[in-house]
């Protein structure tokens, strides 16, 4: 089933989240670079953010960067997590951006859950829903 937003955050205010912080880890970033979940986060980094990959079936490196297969194995501190996964997936992703004290949950253009996106609002995380980073990025 799709969901709709409960909320939306404005374009302006998700390019001032993007001002803030650099430090994004991207779960579910694709090998693939044919893949939104590639070149989306490629092109963040060539914009002069880190980008540290979550992907718990890729091995190595994905975009010059060690892949991780979770958040909590991250050992650097992380601002925002960028969530490439299906709405239904995303509860367990904002625990764990919650457990390791991300400020940001960010869910790509496309990608709804309100009762998480609720629990990440509660625990103190500013929440971005259906919202592209490149676009926001690129309409500055």
């Amino acid at each position: 089933m799709c969901e709709l937003p409960a909320f939306r955050v404005s374009d302006e205010d998700a390019r001032k989240v993007m001002e803030r912080y650099k430090t994004i880890a991207v779960v579910g970033l694709s090998a693939n670079p044919e893949k939104p979940s590639h070149f989306v986060p490629k092109y963040l980094k060539e914009h002069g953010y880190t980008i540290i990959p979550v992907n718990p079936t890729a091995k190595g490196d994905i975009l010059g960067q060690k892949v991780y297969a979770g958040l909590k194995e991250i050992p650097q501190k992380v601002e925002i997590v960028n969530i490439f996964r299906p709405p239904k997936d995303v509860p367990p992703i904002v625990e764990d951006a919650i457990a390791i004290g991300a400020k940001v949950v960010w869910m790509q253009e496309g990608i709804v859950n309100n009762a998480a996106a609720e629990r990440a609002k509660a625990a103190g995380l500013t929440v971005i829903m259906d919202k592209c980073m490149m676009k926001v990025h690129r309409s500055r």
